[in-house]
């Protein structure tokens, strides 16, 4: 197994179990959350953005390398665009109605909720789907590349 797996493992295996523990994998949890009856994953948010944002600040002024991979860690920031807005949209539906985010579908299969195996189902489709459009684009870009060599050669 390479270190970068290692890693992952040794991350999300605690991540699993915080979410377990958490009740982010509650679909009764997520079910009140989504009809505004508990604001207690609301907090559960809020503090995540907050140690999130806290890092990422601490990051970009200390500039260091990954652990594993010894890069240096750096990232560009982009503007919100359509399709942002557009899949936060769908994920937020698909949320809503599976009572489950990506994050948690293991943690639901691991603690014998069967049906959040539907959620994964829709989640490798939206990928695979994800992936075909992009590759129906890059031969589109491919196609009016050629047949623009071909016009003014």
């Amino acid at each position: 197994m390479t270190r970068v797996k290692l890693a992952a493992l040794a991350l999300g295996v605690p991540f699993g179990f915080a979410i377990a523990w958490s009740g982010m994998n509650d679909p009764d949890v997520i079910r009140r959350m989504m009809l505004l009856q508990s604001g207690y994953l609301y907090e559960v948010f809020a503090l995540g953005v907050a140690v999130g944002l806290a890092g990422s600040l601490v990051l970009r002024r200390l500039r260091p390398r990954a652990l594993v991979t010894r890069r240096p860690i750096e990232w560009e920031t982009a503007k919100p665009e359509r399709r942002h807005v557009a899949g936060s949209l769908i994920f937020g539906c698909g949320w809503a109605i599976s009572t489950s985010c990506p994050g948690p579908i293991a943690t639901q299969l691991a603690s014998g909720l069967w049906w959040s195996g539907f959620s994964a189902l829709g989640i490798a489709g939206g990928i695979l789907g994800y992936f075909a459009r992009q590759d129906m684009v890059a031969r589109r870009a491919a196609g009016l590349e050629a047949a623009g060599e071909l016009s003014t050669g």
